[in-house]
Formats: C-alpha cells, sequence, structure tokens
C-alpha cells in the first residue's frame, strides 16, 4: 500500500502540472482580459490603465504570468484577485465553507435516498411500489435540479402566504442572525440549507437510486449468492453483507469526486436560492475574468480530485477484498 501511495504521489506531479497550464492558458484564450471594461470606458485614461496594467501584471507576456503564478503556487499563494485586491484563498474560502454547509447535508441525504430506494426496487422488482419509484426516478432524471428548485420555491412561496409560516427559501442565515446564540446560529443556517441540500439530493438520487437496483439485481443472482443461501446463510447477511457489498463497488470507486464537490457548491442551485456559495463567486469571476481567482479555485479542485481518488481506491480494497495495490 505504501509503495501504491508514492506512486500516486509522483503520478500527481506532471498531472498537476499539465493541469496548470491547460487551465492558465485556456482562460487566457478568452478574448480581453479584467481590463477591458475600463479601456471602453471615456473617463479612464490610457495612462491610468497602463498603471493598472503593470500593478496587476498583465503587461507581461503570458508565460511570464504563468511562471510567476505557478512558482508562488508552489509556495501556497495562488495569486492576488483582480476584482478583490484580496489573495485567493481569502476571498475563496469563506465561499468554500458556506457550500460544504449546503454541500455535506446534500451528500448525506443523497444516499440516504439513494441506497434503501435501490436496495427496495431490487428486492421487491416489478411490485407497484417499485413501479412507483422508477416513475418518480424517471421523472426526475427529466428534470434539472434548478428548474425543480423553482417549483420547490413557487410550493413555498404559496404556503408562506396560506399559512403565514417563516419558511425560509433563500440565503443562508437570518437578518438576526448575528444576534443569535451559538446554538441559534446553527438552527438558522440549518433551516436555510434544509431546503436546498433535499432538493438537490432528491433530483440527484434519481440515478444513483437506477445504478444500485440494477447492480443489486445482477448479483442477486449471482453464483456466490446462490452458494450463501444453500450454504443456510440467513437473508439479511446475503442481501445487506454479500449483494449490497459488491453492487456498492461502482459507488466507492466514485467517491474520489466527493472531495471536489464539497468544495465546488451546489451549482445552480446556489444562484437560484441566492446561497453565498462558491458558484456566484465563480460565475462573477468569469464575467470579470478574474484571472487569477479563476485558475487558483480550479487548482485547488485538481488537487482535491487526485486525493479524494487516492481515497477511493484505498476503500475499493476494504470493500472488494479481491482488489490489492502492491
Amino acid at each position: 500500500m505504501l509503495n501504491f501511495l508514492l506512486r500516486r504521489v509522483l503520478n500527481a506531479v506532471p498531472t498537476l502540472l499539465l493541469s496548470s497550464m491547460l487551465i492558465f492558458f485556456i482562460i487566457q484564450l478568452a478574448p480581453g482580459d479584467f481590463l477591458t471594461p475600463a479601456r471602453l470606458n471615456p473617463n479612464i485614461s490610457a495612462e491610468r490603465i497602463a498603471d493598472l496594467q503593470r500593478n496587476l501584471g498583465l503587461d507581461r507576456p503570458v508565460i511570464v504570468q504563468y511562471w510567476l503564478w505557478l512558482t508562488n503556487m508552489l509556495r501556497g499563494d495562488f495569486g492576488l484577485s483582480f476584482a478583490y485586491q484580496q489573495p485567493v484563498l481569502e476571498v475563496a474560502w469563506p465561499r468554500i465553507v458556506n457550500s460544504m454547509y449546503l454541500v455535506l447535508p446534500y451528500l448525506t441525504l443523497y444516499y440516504l435516498i439513494s441506497i434503501p430506494l435501490g436496495v427496495y426496487g431490487a428486492l421487491r422488482q416489478n411490485t407497484f411500489g417499485d413501479k412507483a419509484v422508477n416513475v418518480v426516478m424517471y421523472v426526475l432524471l427529466g428534470f434539472p435540479s434548478f428548474f425543480l428548485a423553482l417549483l420547490v420555491i413557487f410550493g413555498l412561496l404559496q404556503l408562506r402566504f396560506a399559512t403565514g409560516l417563516d419558511i425560509p427559501i433563500n440565503g443562508m442565515t437570518s437578518d438576526n442572525y448575528l444576534s443569535l446564540s451559538p446554538l441559534g446560529k446553527f438552527l438558522d443556517i440549518a433551516r436555510h440549507v434544509a431546503i436546498p441540500a433535499l432538493v438537490l439530493a432528491i433530483s440527484d438520487a434519481a440515478g444513483l437510486t437506477r445504478v444500485i437496483r440494477g447492480q443489486m439485481l445482477e448479483f442477486m443472482r449471482a453464483d456466490f449468492v446462490r452458494t450463501a443461501r444453500s450454504k443456510g446463510v440467513g437473508e439479511f447477511s446475503t442481501i445487506y453483507r454479500h449483494t449490497l457489498r459488491n453492487a456498492l463497488v461502482p459507488i466507492v470507486a466514485g467517491i474520489g469526486s466527493l472531495l471536489p464537490a464539497a468544495i465546488s457548491g451546489a451549482g445552480f442551485l446556489e444562484v437560484v436560492f441566492a446561497y453565498p456559495g462558491i458558484t456566484p463567486m465563480i460565475l462573477d469571476a468569469i464575467s470579470s475574468q478574474d484571472l487569477f481567482l479563476i485558475a487558483g479555485f480550479t487548482m485547488l479542485t485538481v488537487v482535491l480530485l487526485i486525493i479524494g481518488n487516492a481515497i477511493s481506491d484505498i476503500l475499493l480494497s476494504v470493500v472488494d477484498p479481491r482488489i490489492r495495490y502492491a
């Protein structure tokens, strides 16, 4: 296992180098730069624009900009955000934390919904309950999460008007958040996060439920399951120890994406719910061509993806004893 981890570390070096080159130079391919709006403003003089170019380092060749960014990044400095005039990590980290408050409950609900429904569909194949779950899953597969979120917001607004209940539908905290106790702050964030996390989990669970159901049906007909039953192994142990454990192998293989997903936010759902996560910040950075903010955050997700894949490989060897890393 130690040799495997050392090889992963060595393989990560060229991967990170190539990723950094692609990220930096692809961003540079976009027309214009951060100062393009300033150049179009007649009230800003050419001398002022030249000063800004020197201060931001945009007057240097692209290869020089990349080299300085790469060497600084190796020291833990992801650069200075043009728009915020602050280090990238200082700008991105609060948004990353906000997104994690939303993504972690979402991932918990995602698996709590998908795995039991997938197992139920396999054990009760072609029953009314299985068919009903399949219909709902197929409908959800055709619904983008942000469109489902809009429907939920509309329904919650109607419920608020009808009952007068204070149901939070946007943002992350209430207006009186700063005056609340630590427990009150936690509960306030939980109230705001619950609905978006549940909407995203229900929307995404459709695909995983189908995968688990198919995997369970395949392994329930396998020879080793029939052998276990013939030896007198109990039904519970046969289903959950033998069948489900093998059915979860492809799910465990995908755990590597959970680390970057945890900081990457909930996508357009954050925009729909006006949630102050990472997605609105990245969209603003793209529109303003905030080079170092986009590149720095993207490199951070690449690093976490490499670490997550190594963790998922280790977990695979735990779930499936046949897998060994020499």
